[in-house]
């Protein structure tokens, strides 16, 4: 009986820790047996469990196992009260645990090494998995090729992409019903889920953002949408951890022009594609906390656009808006005024509050331009300069490292937020610094290392599981 008990407990810990950190991977065993930040993990609630069963199972002690189990219970516990990122009881994840709760009671009776109903249930849930995606695909692709006069515009890069998706939407909708994806859906059955759920079918022009951790991950939405129209933004080092170099990468983002319906592509100088880009459309820019203004060439013309948004690099995401809308006939006076209308994108460089501190919210910018330009914006502020970040996560040492000088030239006081670059940030940041070992305790220790009149940059943001 008591083995019984040691088998039902040791396969819900292991099965509820593994599908947690699935859901947080995209379902990908590789992503968390090569790209998990906290391997250590693995050893306290998969490794030491196991073993400490398989142990007590033939000696028939089981003293050692329940101790184990109790520990990583009260352990993982506390973690996961402290995690921003918990498991979300979706559809999928009710059917995993129902399969798990079955097969615990089947191989109850009988078993020998302790993970039948575990390695069972895992391969029966992704084989049902499987079977709903091609029917939920099959579904989405009938509404697609049910609209005629659908346009679809396929936005992809290293970074930037949810920002010119949501630029783009607010200078078309008046003019065209338009839709995008929601927040930061980017993966291929996330696209589909959005489409059998949200897309209407007088929908005219659907705004699409592409993300990619694999090779083939921008050819399976190309292939799937077919978009008539494509954007490929910054190619930069933003995933190199999965990529292993800046060509891959760039590789991957070409993949969007294999739409067999394309009409019209506008590419970045980072490309490296062909002589024309839309980067080079633009000159004069001028970025400040007061906003941004900047100069965009159309028909050999230059026309003057004023934005009450942050950082450079935000003229480049508007910059080729506006010559998407400018493609798509739409006015260049209605354009100036939509442009000088844009709000900032949630979490990038979106200021919350000037006063009593000056607080800027650029948590969603995790590449090494966008972040440096937002510290240069920073640096010419009349106070004490503190900075709220993790570093640049899934990437080399030397771009960290790149960051950490340019930190030291802006800011006056540093709150590092995650282990993954904890130590690279303390070695190379030669600033005053503070580590923070959980970030449930960021509002407190933020109201006690900060006073008023600071300007507090929130820089990128790491889930507390990185």
């Amino acid at each position: 009986m008591i083995s019984m008990i040691a088998f039902l407990s040791l396969n819900f810990l292991l099965g509820f820790y593994l599908i947690l950190t699935l859901q947080w991977h995209s379902y990908k065993f590789s992503r968390i047996i090569l790209h998990f930040t906290k391997p250590l993990w693995h050893l306290y609630f998969l490794i030491i469990p196991y073993f400490a069963f398989v142990f007590s199972l033939y000696s028939g002690n089981f003293y050692l196992y329940f101790i184990v189990f109790a520990l990583s219970l009260l352990y993982g516990g506390y973690l996961y009260k402290n995690l921003d990122k918990k498991l979300v009881f979706t559809a999928r994840i009710k059917r995993y645990f129902l399969l798990l709760s079955l097969f615990i009671l089947v191989f109850m009776p009988f078993f020998w090494m302790g993970l039948e109903a575990l390695i069972v249930t895992f391969l029966l849930s992704f084989f049902i998995e499987k079977i709903n995606q091609k029917h939920f695909i099959n579904k989405a692709n009938k509404k697609i090729q049910g609209n005629q006069n659908l346009k679809i515009i396929l936005i992809t890069a290293s970074f930037g992409k949810t920002s010119i998706k949501n630029f783009l939407y607010e200078l078309l909708k008046d003019e065209f019903k338009c839709y995008k994806t929601p927040r930061s859906v980017n993966t291929f059955m996330g696209i589909v889920r959005d489409i059998n759920e949200n897309l209407e079918d007088n929908t005219q022009i659907y705004i699409v953002e592409a993300g990619a951790r694999e090779q083939n991950d921008i050819l399976e939405i190309t292939e799937f949408l077919n978009p008539q129209i494509c954007v490929i933004g910054e190619i930069g080092l933003a995933h190199l951890e999965y990529f292993k170099t800046q060509d891959n990468i760039r590789k991957a983002k070409l993949q969007a022009l294999k739409s067999k319906r394309l009409e019209k592509y506008f590419l970045h100088s980072s490309t490296l594609y062909e002589n024309e880009f839309y980067d080079k459309c633009l000159s004069d820019v001028r970025a400040s906390l007061d906003g941004l203004d900047f100069k965009v060439r159309l028909d050999d013309k230059k026309y003057i656009f004023h934005a009450n948004l942050l950082g450079s690099f935000n003229a480049y995401n508007i910059g080729v808006c506006v010559l998407l809308a400018y493609y798509f006939g739409i006015e260049i006076e209605k354009i100036i005024k939509s442009v000088s209308n844009l709000k900032a994108v949630e979490h990038r460089l979106q200021i919350v509050s000037k006063e009593p501190k000056f607080i800027i919210d650029d948590g969603f910018n995790g590449n090494f331009n966008g972040m440096s330009q937002s510290y240069e914006l920073c640096k010419n502020y009349q106070g004490r300069r503190v900075l709220v970040t993790p570093g640049i996560v899934e990437v080399n040492e030397e771009e960290n490292i790149k960051l950490c000088k340019i930190i030291n030239e802006c800011f006056d006081f540093v709150i590092i937020t995650s282990e993954a670059n904890s130590v690279i940030l303390q070695k190379h940041i030669t600033l005053d610094f503070f580590v923070l070992k959980e970030k449930s305790k960021l509002v407190q220790t933020l109201a006690k290392l900060t006073k008023n009149g600071d300007l507090i940059l929130f820089s990128n943001d790491a889930p507390s599981f990185i």
